[in-house]
């Protein structure tokens, strides 16, 4: 896929680009497969922001995609665009007359057949098993647990590659280089996630970014003493001020290098890290 550019007419058009819609097939979805989506614009339960730069941008509905698809066969009637996620997605009619919304693979096209099963054939946009998948092939929208749905490489132009399968476990690699241990029995999609110029897009001006409902961020050493750790000072100055001070968040916990991770029960499954020359 292509990206689109603009003749530079204003300052906000100079550099800016978009994604090519030419995969696209329709603007009209699917009205059972809507969902209203209530903003909370970074709030929590409580009222309070718990994520900042987040409010306003455009309204959007919710698209329900089925990430653990149980029919057996179906066509792909019809590639939309998902204001929800980087990824198009694929509107398909099973066997049944029911429609759903799959994730789309690079290559898609409409009027395509795809399978779902334990002995389905090779081809790309099938689901099935990790027993039953080749070694090096490149798949996507992986399970953690079968019966699940996908969790794994599910953002445009993401995709995994099958390395190794030993008893009940099957080796992938992911995207950032961790290779990690699967049970055999869950299910991925043949193929590799579609729309993968959507990195490449330069939004071009902060109006942009505020339709996506992204607001403006402000550096922390050009804010006073009493807002951030880095403020405050004379004339332009580092993170540390005079003192030498380790980097802060607004809140005063240490950063860029401080490890946050507590997640500690998955290492198990992890064969290498992503950090090169590091192993479990």
């Amino acid at each position: 896929m292509a990206i689109k550019t603009y003749r530079p007419t204003t300052p906000g058009r100079r550099g800016m680009t978009s994604q090519d819609t030419s995969e696209i097939t329709t603007n009209k979805s699917v009205r059972s497969l809507l969902l209203p989506k209530n903003r909370t614009n970074g709030r929590n339960n409580s009222g309070r922001i718990t994520v900042r730069h987040r409010g306003g941008g455009a309204r959007k509905f919710y698209r329900m995609v089925n990430f653990d698809l149980n029919a057996v066969e179906g066509t792909i009637e019809e590639i939309e665009y998902d204001p929800n996620r980087s990824a198009h997605i694929a509107r398909i009619k099973d066997n049944q007359g029911v429609y759903h919304y799959i994730i789309a693979a690079k290559g898609m096209k409409k009027g395509q057949k795809i399978e779902n099963g334990e002995e389905v054939s090779i081809n790309r946009g099938n689901r099935l098993p990790l027993k039953n998948i080749p070694l090096g092939s490149t798949i996507y929208a992986v399970e953690l647990t079968p019966g699940k749905g996908a969790q794994l490489a599910r953002s445009a132009g993401t995709s995994i590659q099958l390395v190794a399968k030993e008893g009940k476990y099957a080796q992938i690699r992911m995207p950032s280089g961790e290779v990690r241990m699967v049970l055999v029995e869950c299910k991925a999609t043949l193929g590799s996630v579609g729309n993968e110029q959507h990195q490449n897009i330069k939004y071009g001006k902060a109006g942009r970014m505020r339709h996506k409902g992204v607001r403006p961020t402000v550096r922390g050493v050009v804010m006073n003493a009493v807002d951030h750790p880095h403020g405050g000072g004379e004339g332009k100055h580092g993170t540390g001020g005079s003192y030498g001070r380790s980097p802060k968040t607004p809140w005063g916990q240490p950063t860029l290098g401080y490890k946050t991770r507590r997640r500690k029960t998955s290492n198990k499954f992890i064969v290498r890290t992503r950090h090169q020359g590091k192993r479990r």
